[in-house]
């Protein structure tokens, strides 16, 4: 029965010790967070960055986060995306791991992989209308309005009278020879927007 009572008293003793170190690591995670709010605040990326890292652990997934955001900021782009993709290995399903890892890869000029990260959001979460509006804006960009229609149509759908998605779709429809709807969608482009010069400029070459 002694016995039994000093392995007790052990363990609750190592529970206790375990419980303090773990609410002394939690403060300082917290208080390094803190400091690099302040130091991203002033533009010192580095020192934001230098904070996190004194108590960086490889399984964190807010830390990974925080710092792809950081190394971004501070112009560090492979790094960013290495940070991203460990937040997304630790939460596949996170959006906004996949929304963060495109910034770096964009900088960078990686558009398949940039592609790649909406494609997957919509598979998480198919009605996202921020990655429903850069894909869209993607295929705008490469001329494949076929394409790029499908994705802005989704997003006036979800916002109807959305300034930026009914002037997308606007333009598309107008790419693609459908006069009466993009003149329909220029028009109400002017409602959100009296005046808007891209939405004049639509009107105009449809006369």
């Amino acid at each position: 029965m002694e016995t039994l009572r000093k392995l007790l008293l052990l363990f609750l003793a190592g529970v206790f010790v375990t419980m303090n170190v773990n609410a002394q690591d939690t403060q300082a995670i917290q208080q390094a967070f803190e400091q690099s709010y302040l130091s991203e605040y002033n533009g010192e990326y580095s020192k934001a960055i230098d904070a996190l890292k004194g108590v960086y652990a490889e399984d964190s997934y807010e830390i990974n986060l925080r710092l792809g955001w950081l190394t971004y900021m501070a112009g560090f782009f492979t790094e960013s995306t290495a940070y991203y993709q460990k937040s997304i290995n630790l939460k596949p399903l996170s959006i906004e791991a996949r929304l963060g890892y495109v910034y770096p890869t964009s900088a960078l000029g990686n558009w398949e992989q940039v592609k790649t990260q909406y494609n997957e959001t919509l598979k998480i979460d198919p009605q996202n209308t921020l990655a429903n509006y850069r894909l869209g804006s993607i295929y705008y960009g490469n001329e494949d309005y076929t394409t790029a229609i499908q994705y802005f149509e989704k997003v006036v759908n979800l916002y109807p009278f959305d300034y930026d998605g009914l002037l997308m779709y606007a333009w598309t429809n107008l790419k693609l020879g459908k006069f009466r709807e993009a003149e329909v969608l220029f028009n109400k482009v002017l409602m959100n927007q009296p005046n808007d010069k891209s939405a004049l400029e639509g009107l105009e070459k449809i006369k």
